[in-house]
């Protein structure tokens, strides 16, 4: 009989309600987009962290995560965006009347690839009428009311928060007598979708998210633990230029973000990078998508140790077979997600076994991590979320035993 393949889970787990009244007497400061915990916030989260280690180690988990609890939730004026945290973290920034989640459309020209603004997408536009319907469903843009604007020289101001991540986690950690965890941490590319008006140039920008974020990782990894990368804009970008682009355009384009990625990642050790790419997390349309198979190999030239997808989503699920034309290079593992965010479904363990067997057939089940397509907080009711993170393990224990 085999041993179970491992699993893990995508970063953001739904918040306990402890956490949740906690964060409610957070007070907003002057700069307008600046959170303020109340005096007793810390020792409730670190509380709520070592209990939710624990939960995922009940589970089978195999490397677990924080949950993202010690990242910014949503604020008294709500960024309707889940990079918000790294706006408490860093200084150069203060809220203008530039806003991406309404600026005027900005259109592409051949050779010269531009990001529109958000309600400018090209799944938004198509679907104009499911998005505007509060009927509907999609769960995306509704709150987006205040974003900041890069007004100044980029700084790192977020050494206490991240400290804190590191002691939580590692906390319980310890207590769960588990050995490794993950924390996530911002890319310089999604860092970089907020309006500029300090940098000479759009990339200018995108280099100095990169040294800004280096930071953070390093002092993830110089814990000891694994950062994972997140990423979306290598994927979700695509659907946000106006017209669509050549695919020749859209690589180089998002060339430059691998670039920065790979220098704010110099020199730190692989096996402790996990980078996360998806195609957006909201629950909407994603008829649009970039194909996986077109940024496969823009992904496998990141610095890290481990490569997570999405896998489960009935957009991407089908794209599996990649792998059969790609070789994972020496060393590298996948991180399929194999049950997903964006339905209440819960996957049945016998079809997350035949999701992993397809991966592991293919690449080496030891090179295969079984997790959740992207977080699963904010996303799905709790219940929900972890019925499918109970589906994950079992069927990675089916898994094992065919392999």
């Amino acid at each position: 009989m085999g041993e179970p393949i491992r699993t893990s889970q995508a970063g953001s787990l739904p918040r306990t309600e402890a956490l949740i009244a906690a964060n409610r007497d957070s007070r907003l400061a002057d700069d307008g987009f600046t959170l303020v915990p109340d005096s007793g916030f810390d020792q409730v989260l670190s509380e709520q962290v070592r209990e939710l280690v624990q939960r995922q180690r009940d589970l089978g988990i195999t490397l677990p995560g924080d949950g993202e609890y010690g990242k910014a939730m949503s604020s008294p004026v709500d960024y309707g965006a889940w990079w918000v945290y790294i706006f408490q973290r860093v200084g150069g920034l203060a809220v203008t009347e530039s806003n991406i989640m309404s600026a005027e459309p900005v259109r592409s020209e051949p050779g010269h690839v531009r990001l529109t603004s958000f309600p400018d997408r090209r799944d938004w536009v198509k679907f104009r009428n499911a998005y505007t319907d509060p009927t509907s469903g999609i769960s995306v843009g509704k709150n987006a009311t205040v974003m900041p604007t890069t007004v100044g020289p980029l700084s790192y101001t977020g050494h206490d928060l991240i400290a804190g991540d590191v002691a939580n986690l590692r906390a319980g950690l310890d207590a769960a007598g588990v050995e490794q965890g993950f924390l996530t941490a911002l890319s310089p590319g999604s860092a970089a979708r907020i309006a500029n008006e300090h940098y000479a140039t759009d990339e200018e920008h995108i280099w100095a998210w990169a040294d800004v974020l280096r930071e953070e990782y390093k002092a993830i990894v110089d814990a000891g633990l694994i950062v994972q990368i997140d990423d979306p804009s290598i994927a979700e970008n695509w659907d946000q230029i106006n017209p669509e682009p050549s695919v020749a355009d859209y690589l180089a384009f998002t060339q430059v973000r691998v670039d920065a990625l790979n220098h704010a990642l110099r020199g730190l050790p692989q096996d402790q990078v996990r980078f996360h790419l998806c195609w957006g997390s909201w629950h909407g349309p994603h008829t649009t998508d970039i194909e996986f198979r077109r940024i496969v190999d823009l992904m496998l030239q990141i610095d890290a140790g481990s490569y997570s997808f999405e896998a489960g989503n009935v957009r991407h699920a089908h794209e599996w077979s990649i792998w059969k034309d790609v070789k994972l290079p020496e060393g590298k593992i996948i991180v399929p997600g194999v049950v997903s965010h964006s339905t209440n479904v819960v996957e049945h363990p016998e079809l997350v076994a035949e999701r992993l067997i397809n991966f592991a057939s293919l690449v080496g089940p030891e090179n295969v991590i079984g997790a959740t397509d992207c977080g699963l907080g904010g996303r799905i009711h709790p219940d929900i979320a972890w019925a499918k993170l109970e589906s994950l393990t079992a069927g990675a224990a089916i898994a094992g035993t065919r392999l």
